[in-house]
């Protein structure tokens, strides 16, 4: 089979590609600043990168069929501090631009690039008749900025003879951890926590079918450029909480709004994000014969732990 190069590979959306690729007889090669902290077993391997240094182990780029590139520093992980936004922007173009120069000065047989990217790419809109499609461009605010930015340091495979796919992802929602992990904290205390006035509009995925998204751009070579991974039916921030809180908790939960002005007090700039609307298409997808696993969050509920 294959074999499958991976930035980001440890994360959250990397370890379940990998595991799936795993399954599937390809070989996974996970780019990582220190290869000797993980134990190699049957297929799966480690090799060197640094973003800083500008460095990746050659051997890892000339066995590659392909690469999926899921690098970036976490979004939601820290306050937005300048210096924190800074180091969200170069951790993504910086490693797109180590790719594309690895691509252009080692011989290989690379014949895909998939790359992440996010629908923040799309700013504020709620107007579910008229959600967001790929050939709308790129709101002004941080996300979008970053965002474009992010897609263009990965564009220039193209001029490398490599198909590229891109995929703008909502929230991803799994057992493992990420945004249900998060959603899931104040029902600990019996806390239905509604963000704001919880009507915002939530563009989501399940991790099980952005996986098969990433496999399948793999395997299907008439993929490309861009689409949006998301569900067929978005859902309010309210919905999304008070369906969660009857699943955990049952009739044992308490309904809490939670102010803008307090999580903005917390978040700062970032809350910008939780507070606004995204209704994102996947009607581009969809044509092209994908299946949805999960298209509503009921059936997301329904396989939860």
């Amino acid at each position: 089979m294959a074999t499958v190069v991976i930035t980001g590979g440890t994360g959250l959306i990397g370890s379940a590609i990998t595991k799936h690729l795993l399954v599937k007889g390809y070989k996974v090669i996970i780019l990582t600043r220190s290869p000797e902290k993980y134990r190699v077993s049957p297929g799966l391997s480690y090799a060197k990168w640094n973003i800083q240094e500008q460095i990746i182990a050659p051997h890892a780029i000339s066995e590659a069929d392909y690469i999926i590139h899921l690098a970036g520093a976490g979004v939601a992980a820290k306050r937005w501090t300048s210096k924190r936004k800074k180091e969200i922007v170069e951790s993504r173009t910086k490693s797109s631009a180590l790719i594309v120069k690895a691509l252009r000065e080692t011989p290989n047989k690379v014949q895909a690039v998939v790359s992440a990217s996010a629908i923040g790419w799309y700013g504020e809109g709620e107007d579910r008749s008229k959600p967001f499609v790929e050939t709308d461009v790129a709101a002004s605010d941080f996300l979008g900025s970053t965002c474009k930015e992010w897609e263009a340091s990965i564009e220039p495979v193209v001029s490398l003879g490599k198909r590229l796919v891109i995929f703008r992802t909502g929230i991803v929602m799994s057992n493992e951890g990420g945004a249900l992990k998060e959603f899931k904290k104040p029902l600990h205390f019996g806390v239905a926590g509604i963000l704001g006035s919880g009507k915002q509009v939530i563009s989501w995925i399940h991790i099980d079918d952005l996986v098969r998204l990433y496999t399948r751009a793999i395997e299907n070579n008439k993929m490309v450029g861009i689409y949006n991974a998301v569900s067929p039916h978005p859902v309010t921030n309210k919905n999304l909480t008070l369906q969660l809180a009857k699943r955990v908790r049952g009739k044992f939960y308490v309904p809490v709004f939670v102010p803008a002005f307090i999580l903005k007090l917390i978040l700062g700039e970032m809350s910008v994000e939780v507070l606004k609307s995204a209704v994102v298409s996947c009607c581009k997808i969809e044509r092209e014969g994908y299946v949805f696993l999960y298209p509503s969050f009921k059936s997301v509920l329904q396989q939860m732990e």
